[in-house]
């Protein structure tokens, strides 16, 4: 028997304007960021396309064409990217909540999410979603209004979250919210509620329950550590992993495909952050699949994403991008982009990364300090550049 899981304060969700906050940012401590290689004002022309890049102490804007770094925003040591949905904003995750980067103009602002522990940020159907683990509340913005920001935040809906965890919130195109369930000692599963806050599905099948995507009909995927959970027409449905142990933490998605390719550890001793494996989910006929990778070719979360025809991008430890078929898991080509490297010591660790802004794949080598850019059907090298740091995590508009 399923235990009652609390009810959600939804209909208790208020409109609100968010507060901004002006910040002084700074390197840390004993932290000297690189000057910037271009000024404000030489910036290319702000209709192409850009790249965050994260470092230890700040982020890096570049022209998404020439790889030319444009700005040189500082941070804290550690920070996270997310892009807003609006071909213009990321959010930078800092300690004091979710920090607006503008890429066009290009500057880290000083328009401020308040929260006292940023996590996902999730866009799907106009909506741009921010949850804060430390509260579980969720923050709604419409993505359009983020675009058209000029000195201060738009008004957001905020959803009162029940019991503070590391999770997640996603909203659907009828207004219905599905988010995850777990308090401190535990993460367990996911509820939905509709627009009026009234539950529409529960389900607490899902251990350590992390991660989300949205799948063509808004079938929503979420990772599990024996499986992933399905919400597709008012029903969740539990996928179980093949092994005992078979922890998902992060979907890759096509809103285009039924199909949601997903990482998969199958050794919860295993040393170092480097995968072997994947999920592929088919969130039509409800299946879950585990499929080998070429020997020699391992990831990490931060290596997969997705392309314009669905397929699954997975840059390898050995340098090169795997264009991976979601139904079969056969891998179709391979590109060559950076040289061989290793797992990092822990998560947070600089090491290489990828992202896809329209035609252009962009690929992050850590060790050398470089980042090139591959045609993202055919893997031609477009361009490659040195960066004044060592890159951490990456993000692309169009």
């Amino acid at each position: 028997m399923k235990r009652p899981l609390p009810q959600a304060a939804g209909a208790a969700a208020a409109i609100v304007t968010i507060a901004t906050m002006a910040l002084t940012a700074c390197a840390g401590p004993g932290t000297s960021g690189p000057a910037p290689t271009a000024s404000r004002s030489s910036a290319a022309a702000a209709d192409g396309p850009r790249v965050a890049v994260a470092y230890a102490g700040g982020v890096l804007v570049l022209d998404g064409r020439t790889l030319e770094v444009l700005a040189d925003e500082p941070s804290e040591q550690f920070v996270r990217l997310n892009t807003a949905g609006d071909d213009r904003h990321a959010f930078v995750t800092t300690s004091q909540g979710f920090q607006l980067l503008d890429l066009r103009t290009p500057e880290l602002t000083g328009l401020v999410v308040k929260a006292a522990a940023a996590g996902h940020v999730v866009r799907h159907a106009g909506k741009t979603v921010l949850y804060d683990d430390a509260t579980s509340d969720t923050t709604v913005f419409e993505t359009a209004d983020l675009a058209a920001v000029d000195g201060a935040l738009p008004e957001a809906r905020v959803i009162p979250g029940v019991e503070a965890h590391h999770g997640v919130s996603v909203v659907l195109t009828d207004g219905s919210l599905l988010t995850t369930v777990g308090d401190e000692s535990a993460r367990t599963g996911i509820r939905v509620t509709d627009a009026a806050g009234a539950e529409i599905a529960v389900s607490d099948e899902c251990p350590s329950v992390h991660g989300e995507g949205t799948a063509k009909g808004e079938a929503v995927v979420v990772g599990c550590e024996d499986g992933a959970l399905v919400y597709r027409d008012g029903t969740i449905t539990k996928l179980d992993s093949p092994d005992a142990y078979g922890r998902i933490g992060n979907a890759y998605v096509s809103e285009e495909s039924p199909l949601v390719v997903m990482d998969y550890k199958d050794d919860p001793d295993a040393e170092g952050y480097l995968l072997h494996r994947l999920a592929l989910v088919d969130t039509e006929a409800l299946t879950l699949k585990v499929v080998d990778l070429p020997d020699g070719v391992e990831y990490t979360w931060r290596g997969v994403t997705r392309g314009h025809d669905g397929e699954a991008l997975l840059l390898g430890s050995d340098g090169r991008v795997h264009v991976i078929d979601p139904a079969t898991g056969e891998v179709t080509a391979s590109h060559e982009a950076i040289d061989p490297w290793q797992s990092p010591a822990e998560w947070q660790d600089e090491h290489p990364a990828l992202a896809v802004a329209g035609e252009v794949l962009y690929v992050t080598d850590a060790e050398r300090r470089r980042i090139v850019a591959l045609d993202v059907h055919t893997g031609e090298r477009i361009a490659e550049a040195a960066l004044p740091v060592t890159p951490n995590e990456i993000v692309a508009i169009d």
